[in-house]
């Protein structure tokens, strides 16, 4: 099997990509890497607080290596950083790095082209697969999530802090991809088959946050890296807290 790390965000998209490179025994997946916002000790994008990743990572059973931002990095900053993360993994042997992306080609390519800097592939399990049937085959797997934020320009409060469920995903407007591929909503993942335990948490309270949008500032920067500069950017997103048992 090939050696390769798997970039984990906590979410659903990351823990069925998971499920599937671990079913399919083409990677021996001995990594999980995480961005981590170190002023606030929560995962980027998501704001769930590193110690429910932690409880994520204990009940997988595979070692987990953070890459530590402070709050307000520029895009520079960042590619610098990741470049010197991904040339270590790559001198220890790693030469695939896994992703749960679905159909953002522009983020796609951006991943490419920096990975291929340091001579690494990048490995995506669920490309361009129906959104629906990933959805679906999810939940018929057993895994369960929750929302944590969500864009505020196209979701309301009601849908944070909400269990991805046939109820949720019915009341989903017509142009909001069923996975949050645009980047509409991320979720935390806290039950299913490549967990050995469900992650025991509390929801807490629910916060809108808005960021300014200027190029050079990575907490806006990597908002659109991560959903890569997506029609449905938004500078307003509520979060949920999610509080550890």
């Amino acid at each position: 099997m090939k050696k390769a790390y798997f970039n984990w965000s906590t979410g659903k998209d990351s823990a069925l990509a998971l499920y599937k490179v671990l079913n399919e025994g083409n990677y021996k997946v001995e990594r999980l890497i995480t961005n981590i916002n170190e002023e606030y000790k929560r995962v980027s994008m998501h704001g769930l607080h590193e110690s429910l990743l932690e409880d994520q990572i204990d009940s997988i059973g595979i070692p987990l290596e953070k890459i530590q931002f402070p709050a307000d990095v520029t895009m520079s900053m960042y590619d610098e950083k990741m470049k010197e993360k991904t040339g270590r993994l790559k001198n220890k042997g790693f030469h695939h790095a896994i992703f749960g992306d679905i159909f953002l080609e522009d983020l796609r390519k951006y991943r490419d082209t920096k990975l291929g800097e340091v001579g690494i592939s990048g490995v995506y399990p669920l490309w361009k697969q129906n959104t629906k049937d990933l959805l679906k085959e999810f939940l018929d797997l057993g895994f369960k999530t929750i929302t944590v934020c969500v864009n505020a320009d196209l979701l309301g409060k009601e849908f944070v802090g909400r269990i991805i469920d046939e109820d949720f995903i019915k009341e989903l407007p017509e142009n909001v991809d069923v996975c949050g591929e645009n980047g509409e909503f991320h979720t935390f993942c806290f039950d299913g088959p490549i967990f050995s335990k469900p992650i025991e948490f509390e929801i807490g309270e629910k916060v809108l946050r808005s960021y300014k949008l200027h190029d050079d500032n990575e907490d806006n920067c990597h908002q659109k890296s991560e959903k890569q500069r997506s029609k449905n950017y938004s500078s307003s997103f509520w979060y949920c807290d999610l509080k550890k048992k």
